[in-house]
């Protein structure tokens, strides 16, 4: 029987980003308490890299155990800014106190992959990008986050570059797809090496 590809992830970017390489798969959500996860590997002095990197096992983990047949692919990312690790806003309010703790700073994006086939890890990557946000003035500010819809508390750092996002930024160094949240290209060479895409 011919194996399937399940993205461990109900994340709207993730899914876009594969369907417009043309990949065929499905999405199943992986349920795991990220915020429990992260404070536990902080706690233990555990880098970024490793943080993101076993975050992503852990959604492909607990997909692969009710498809142990199948190519699972489980993904995660995380925003460092100056050495201290940013959770996802919940609200407006947060939105802003995230934006100014950014403004005018550098900050990393870390995305990283893991791969699990019969059950077992059998390729994983982690990929970086860094961001430079501009020094944007308060009025510039209350602007961008009056005219925003809920989609920004989607991503960790509160911007969507694919939309008005970008306009917070004057540098970026990386690749687009690590800043979307998924290291597609490492991943859709992978699935070729292993004959699952057509090379």
């Amino acid at each position: 029987m011919k194996q399937k590809i399940i993205l461990a992830s109900e994340s709207s970017a993730r899914k876009n980003l594969l369907q417009q390489a043309g990949v065929d798969f499905k999405c199943v959500a992986a349920r795991i308490d990220e915020g429990a996860i992260k404070n536990s590997l902080q706690s233990e002095g555990a880098k970024p890299n490793e943080i993101v990197d076993t975050l992503a096992e852990y959604k492909a983990l607990r997909v692969a155990n009710n498809f142990p047949n199948d190519i699972v692919i489980g993904s995660d990312q995380i925003l460092v800014c100056n050495n201290v690790i940013l959770s996802k806003a919940r609200t407006f309010d947060e939105a802003k106190k995230t934006l100014n703790l950014l403004k005018g700073k550098s900050h990393q994006l870390l995305s990283a992959a893991v791969i699990y086939e019969n059950n077992k890890p059998v390729w994983r990557t982690v990929s970086r990008a860094q961001l430079f946000m501009r020094d944007f003035s308060d009025n510039y500010l209350d602007e961008y986050i009056s005219t925003s819809n809920e989609n920004i508390l989607s991503s960790v750092g509160c911007y969507l570059l694919e939309d008005k996002g970008i306009g917070l930024f004057n540098r970026i160094q990386g690749d687009y797809f690590t800043i979307l949240g998924f290291p597609l290209l490492e991943v859709l060479n992978f699935l070729r090496t292993r004959e699952i895409l057509k090379s």
